[in-house]
C-alpha cells in the first residue's frame, strides 16, 4: 500500500535531487502539467537519468496524455530506466488503460523487463466523460495500482470559476467525482488514492482533509509539496491500538475459519471487518519496510544544487 505519491517537477533538478530524500512513499515525476511543451525533452533526459539513480522512494513517471506525441516520447525516454508506474492522465475510460498496458508490453519487452511489472495508476476524473465510465476498470489491466481523481482539470473542463465552496470544501459536482473514484476503486479491488490538497501551507487543513480520507476508505493521497508528505504519512498509517484490534480479529478467524460472524469483546464481527483488518495490517507492513530504507549518499542533479 502506497499512502503518499508526491509530485515532483521532471525539468527541475534541484526539486528531484531533493525528492530523493522525502519520506514519500512514492515519486511521481511530472512531465505534463508542471512542465511547459518546451521543456519537455530536457525534462524527459532529467527524469530518465533520476530514474537510473539510487533512489528508496518508489519512482513513478505522470507521461503526457495518450493520443499525443509527447506521451510516446515520454515512455521512449523513461521505460529503459524501469520506472515502477506510470501515472496515465486524462483517461476517458478504461480503453486507456489498455491501450497504455500494451503500449508498456513493447517497452518492456525491448527493454528486457519481465512482463507486467510496470504499473499503472490513471486520474480517472479529469473528462466530464469519464465519470459515465468509472464502473469499466474493473478488470481493466492487472497492471491496475489504484485509481485516482483530480478536480482542477475537470473544473476548467465544466467551466466552472472554483471547484471548493468558501470553507474549503468540495463543491457537489467534485464530491461527487470523488466518491465516484473511491466506488470504482473498491469495484476494481484496487487502492484509492486521494487527489492533491492544493493549499500547501495549510498543514492543519490538511490533517483533517486526510483524515477524512482514511475514513471513507481512501488508502493514500497525492502530494504536492514535501511538507505535506509527513502529515498524510502519519494520517494513513495505522495506530498501535488499531494494528493490535485487526491482528486478534485476524487471529481469531484463523482460528474459526469456517465461519461468517463471530464475538469479539461483545460485539459480532464478520468477513467485511475481516477485510478492514488485513488492510490495517497490510498498512503497517508498509511502514515497517519503510523503517529499514537505506540511507542516499549521492542523487542525479545534486551536482546542480
Amino acid at each position: 500500500m502506497i499512502r503518499s505519491f508526491l509530485f515532483v517537477p521532471g525539468d527541475s533538478d534541484k526539486k528531484l535531487a531533493r525528492s530523493a530524500g522525502s519520506e514519500a512513499d512514492a515519486i511521481i515525476i511530472d512531465l505534463e502539467d508542471a512542465v511547459t511543451p518546451s521543456s519537455r525533452p530536457a525534462a524527459r533526459a532529467r527524469a530518465a537519468e533520476f530514474l537510473a539513480g539510487p533512489c528508496a522512494p518508489e519512482r513513478w513517471v505522470r507521461i503526457n496524455p495518450l493520443g499525443t506525441d509527447d506521451a510516446v516520447a515520454d515512455l521512449r525516454a523513461v521505460m529503459p530506466a524501469a520506472p515502477a508506474g506510470i501515472v496515465l492522465p486524462k483517461p476517458e475510460g478504461a480503453d486507456a488503460v489498455r491501450r497504455l498496458a500494451a503500449l508498456l508490453d513493447a517497452f518492456e519487452a525491448e527493454h528486457g523487463r519481465a512482463p507486467g511489472t510496470t504499473r499503472i495508476l490513471p486520474i480517472v476524473t479529469e473528462r466530464p466523460a469519464a465519470l459515465f465510465r468509472l464502473g469499466d476498470y474493473a478488470g481493466a489491466s492487472s497492471r491496475l495500482a489504484g485509481l485516482t481523481w483530480g478536480a482542477e482539470d475537470l473544473s476548467a473542463a465544466l467551466g466552472a470559476s472554483t471547484n471548493r465552496d468558501d470553507a474549503g470544501r468540495w463543491l457537489p459536482p467534485y464530491e461527487l467525482a470523488r466518491s465516484l473514484c473511491l466506488v470504482a476503486a473498491a469495484a476494481a479491488e484496487v487502492p484509492a488514492i486521494d487527489t492533491v490538497y492544493t493549499n500547501f501551507r495549510d498543514r492543519d487543513g490538511l490533517a483533517q482533509y486526510v483524515a477524512a480520507a482514511g475514513r471513507d476508505g481512501f488508502s493514500g493521497m497525492l502530494a504536492i509539496h514535501p511538507d505535506q508528505v509527513p502529515v498524510i504519512n502519519a494520517a494513513l498509517q495505522p495506530s498501535p491500538e488499531q494494528i493490535r484490534q485487526a491482528e486478534r480479529l485476524v487471529a481469531l478467524f484463523a482460528e474459526h475459519p469456517a465461519a461468517g460472524a463471530l464475538q469479539l469483546d461483545g460485539r459480532m464481527v464478520d468477513r467485511p471487518h475481516l477485510l478492514r483488518a488485513e488492510r490495517v495490517l497490510a498498512l503497517a507492513a508498509r511502514q515497517d519496510k519503510r523503517q529499514v530504507r537505506r540511507p542516499r549518499t549521492d542523487t542525479p542533479g545534486s551536482r546542480n544544487q
